[in-house]
């Protein structure tokens, strides 16, 4: 199955660090990059979606994190 996560975070290097870390537990960057102005905290906010083949079936309860 293929699984999907959207990772998000304030536009520091634990963005960087966040994606990184799901790049090397097998995650595979899927588009492009975003970023965008986070009004009520006043800071620039980015977003990469991941995508990575697992074995099994799709459930809801699947921790998307520990994959």
């Amino acid at each position: 199955m293929k699984l999907y996560r959207f990772l998000s975070e304030e536009d520091t290097s634990a963005f960087c660090h966040k994606v990184t870390a799901a790049l090397n537990t097998g995650w595979e960057l899927q588009g492009s990059p975003t970023q965008t102005w986070d009004h009520a905290a006043g800071v620039m906010r980015c977003g990469q979606a991941v995508v990575k083949d697992v074995a099994g079936d799709y459930h809801p309860d699947i921790k998307l994190g520990d994959q």
